[in-house]
């Protein structure tokens, strides 16, 4: 049996980027002395969630990547053994920018990057004014412990990415994220919210017999209209929940995954086996209706 432990490094943010980045090291290390191999971080973890609004400044929290976050998560990587996932707001260029997760492998290597290929454009999620959607495709990871995909928030409803991502043989996928609740909200319909958010993604592991592991970020932003849901969450290949975050604290837990349990569910729920490949072309459409 091959098992692996992840970290799931679910915090709260601050204006202060350098104050972001110190406290997620700390909490690496927290989960590196746990026993975890691999630590996923939340997406955007250096900064308060800024896609609320439209704002032209809010470009200067961007870097390049690999660039100053990574190298000081490479050394601490390399220090631990451990492997890092990193989500970061990528300058590439002059007026272009990404939504990026940097992979660093446990001797301190960087193994590459995924741009985040969904995009959304929603009140207080304002992300096509600063991201370009990713151009690398999809991508899996090959680190000392795993083969991992990486996919990031909004591509967390998208059950092509996932499929994909598993089929480019991904032992574990992974979800950084930051979504919350408008705080006028009533109670039933954040439940109904973050109920669909865990179903959809726990379906991923059901589909493609993958573990999945899912980091969201907690705490009041937006001058306290968006509370962030925490609820970060880790699955076995089957979807059994095996770990489940609150939603009002900061947490770094550490969970354990039998990968050899892919290859029994695959077995005795032959998802991918069964799938009639000669019928899907039609999924390339944008909606089949004729035109």
């Amino acid at each position: 049996m091959k098992k692996v432990k992840v970290g799931l490094v679910q915090m709260s943010c601050t204006k202060d980027k350098q104050e972001n980045l110190d406290k997620a090291i700390a909490k690496v290390r927290e989960a590196a002395a746990k026993g975890a191999q691999i630590v996923c971080l939340q997406e955007l973890f250096t900064s308060l969630y800024f896609c609320d609004v439209e704002d032209y400044d809010n470009f200067d929290l961007a870097e390049a990547i690999p660039g100053p976050s990574t190298d000081a998560l490479q050394v601490v990587a390399k220090e631990l053994g451990v492997v890092i996932i990193a989500s970061l707001f990528e300058k590439r260029a002059e007026g272009l920018y990404h939504n990026t997760t940097a992979v660093l492998d446990a001797d301190g290597s960087y193994l590459g990057k995924y741009r985040k290929m969904h995009i959304p454009d929603d009140p207080a999620f304002y992300e096509k004014f600063y991201f370009t959607p990713g151009d690398l495709g999809y991508k899996v990871f090959e680190t000392k412990f795993a083969k991992i995909g990486i996919l990031i928030c909004w591509d967390q409803w998208y059950p092509e990415a996932s499929r994909i991502t598993a089929l480019m043989g991904a032992d574990i996928m992974f979800y950084p994220t930051a979504i919350g609740w408008a705080t006028d909200q009533d109670e039933e319909t954040n439940q109904d919210q973050y109920n669909a958010w865990q179903t959809i993604q726990r379906s991923h592991a059901v589909a493609n017999g993958v573990p999945v592991v899912s980091v969201n970020r907690v705490g009041f932003e937006q001058d306290g209209a968006m509370k962030f849901w925490g609820g970060s969450f880790a699955t076995n290949a089957q979807g059994k929940l095996l770990y489940l975050g609150s939603h009002d604290h900061e947490e770094t837990e550490v969970v354990e995954l039998d990968l050899s349990e892919s290859d029994f569910f695959r077995k005795h729920w032959p998802f991918l086996r069964d799938r009639r490949i000669d019928s899907y072309q039609p999924i390339t459409k944008r909606y089949i209706d004729g035109d």
